[in-house]
């Protein structure tokens, strides 16, 4: 989750098991004083020194692999190096990793003996690779959607995402700070936030929200510290901080990518899917993403449509002639800035002859709110019971009533900011059997799809929807929450149909994307539009590190 209708403050090298909880009650207060500075009129900082791999896609960093330029171990000290300068460094830190993983080096040493006894193991071999603390590594690593009540908590085994990674080489450098549950615990939430992991923060302007619930992989990719990384998404979680952080963030089809080994909220709607700054580079990682996975399903649906190999579509001429419709109502008008930067965005699509459907309506796209969050708190509380029910001895919590009384009991550093409404909700429902949930499944079913995404698209033969992915990113507010002014996440989300933003431009700084909204299992066809928008609009610009953004500049 994302849309919405310090407590801990841990070394990012990784603390043991054992200690872990207890050292977070020690920077309770220190943590607390320090939120509280975000509030303070900030000023420009200096950026970061220069650094070699700023910027480096997947292919750059495959090539100086494969001609002996760059070395494993070493892309991976250099991505290491630069998160201990700089993340947890300052008065506004940045805090987007929560744990570095202590194996990385010796995984790198590992594949560079490897490739030069047998040659590359995979698409990955070498790269680095930072993934989501909701992701299960049955390693050294903690998995705990930012939770101090899985602290401990052993998974039984590696996600299939994390299998995949590792067969292809991936070195995995860590776990990303994240919304804490995915965001899906209060109706107040600041995006960024977790108990385990601190506040994090938006490398574009550190007082501003890198949104959520991804929004460690969000701004960890943007600050170049790893090639790529790996969020989840159940309503906007992958896009939304994408947009805040001027990335690539691809949502796949509900059944591309195994959800087994991964916290779940929805299992109607999450999935996992790229991070990255650029279109080859998320091409690259669905490759090694995607698959069929006995343990999920969901991915039975997706049977022959995964591809190994999702950079043979693209295609810089990929907007010609190409059907996009423009659904302006709800979707645009909420925020006039960013509708200027994506009226520039369509231009430019214009110009690289893509034919614009302008405006569509989708159809029933204000029914979806109500039964989507009914479905979500009814399967969060299934799929979170059937996770922690599989977790070693001595996890410290087994059930969702058990969580509940965990953050009651722990509120110092669990709740110092908001509480756990949407936890209490989705403990009074019942199982998914229930009538109410089924009626609810059904509505978003028939209003997101065949009366709303099925139906603009058969009626306009569009190849895609282009929309806002959402207004730049709103000041970090630890008293009132979020700020959200509207977004384009849910008819893809609700649906599980497949979404990709990209970077097309900014507003004071602050980056804004542009979402392509497709069909079912038509990621070939957006990777194809977006790669051509991106190569025409060249719109990403890293970030400065700003403390703040001053509204009347350029």
């Amino acid at each position: 989750m994302t849309k919405k209708t310090a407590a801990s403050e841990p070394d990012p090298t990784g603390l043991s098991r054992r200690t872990l909880l207890g050292a977070a009650a020690a920077v309770t207060g220190a943590l607390a004083a320090r939120d509280a500075r975000a509030a303070a009129p900030p000023a420009a900082t200096a950026a970061p020194g220069a650094f070699a791999l700023e910027e480096a896609t997947v292919a750059e960093l495959r090539a100086g692999l494969e001609s002996g330029r760059h070395t494993a171990r070493g892309l991976t000290e250099a991505y290491l190096e630069r998160i201990r300068a700089l993340d947890r460094t300052g008065d506004l830190p940045l805090c987007s990793v929560i744990e570095l993983n202590p194996d990385a080096l010796s995984q790198a040493d590992a594949l560079d003996a490897e490739r030069k006894a047998k040659g590359s193991r995979g698409p990955l071999h070498g790269v680095p690779v930072l993934i989501k603390d909701n992701i299960a590594t049955a390693d050294k690593m903690q998995t705990t959607a930012g939770s101090l009540a899985l602290v401990g908590a052993v998974p039984p085994r590696d996600a299939f995402i994390v299998e995949r990674l590792r067969a292809a080489g991936a070195v995995l450098l860590g776990k990303t700070n994240l919304s804490e549950w995915a965001n899906f615990r209060s109706t107040h939430s600041t995006s960024g936030w977790s108990g385990r992991g601190g506040l994090c923060r938006n490398p574009y302007a550190l007082d501003r929200t890198p949104s959520g619930s991804s929004s460690g992989s969000g701004a960890a990719t943007a600050a170049s510290f790893c090639a790529v990384s790996v969020g989840t998404e159940t309503d906007g979680s992958i896009v939304s901080p994408a947009s805040a952080c001027s990335l690539v963030g691809l949502k796949p089809t509900v059944g591309l990518v195994s959800r087994a080994g991964i916290i779940p909220i929805s299992s109607t709607q999450d999935t996992a899917g790229p991070m990255t700054r650029t279109v080859a580079d998320a091409a690259a990682l669905l490759g090694v993403l995607a698959g069929e996975d006995p343990r999920d399903p969901a991915t039975a649906a997706g049977r022959g449509r995964a591809h190994p190999d999702y950079t043979k579509f693209l295609d810089p001429q990929g907007l010609k002639g190409a059907r996009i419709g423009v659904p302006r109502e709800r979707f645009f008008g909420y925020h006039p800035a960013t509708d200027a930067v994506v009226e520039r965005a369509l231009e430019v699509m214009k110009a690289q002859g893509a034919v614009l459907v302008d405006p569509v309506v989708l159809p029933n796209a204000a029914k979806l709110d109500a039964p989507e969050l009914e479905v979500l708190l009814y399967e969060f509380k299934a799929g979170l019971e059937a996770w922690l029910a599989q977790l070693g001895e001595g996890a410290p919590v087994r059930t969702l009533a058990d969580l509940i009384a965990f953050n009651e009991k722990h509120r110092e550093r669990e709740m110092p900011y908001f509480g756990q409404e949407l936890l209490l909700q989705a403990q009074e429902k019942g199982p998914l059997t229930d009538a109410a949930y089924k009626k609810a499944l059904a509505a978003c079913r028939r209003y997101s799809r065949a009366e709303g995404l099925d139906a603009v698209m058969n009626k306009h033969k569009l190849d895609a929807l282009v929309a806002p992915t959402q207004a730049p990113a709103g000041p970090i507010d630890l008293v009132l929450g979020d700020h959200w002014l509207g977004s384009s996440s849910t008819p893809a989300a609700v649906s599980g149909y497949p979404s990709i933003t990209v970077p097309a431009g900014d507003v004071h700084g602050l980056p804004v994307g542009v979402s392509f909204i497709g069909r079912a299992w038509s990621e070939p066809v957006l990777l194809k539009l977006a790669h051509a928008y991106e190569q025409a609009s060249r719109a990403r610009r890293k970030p400065a590190f700003l403390r703040s953004v001053d509204p009347r500049g350029a």
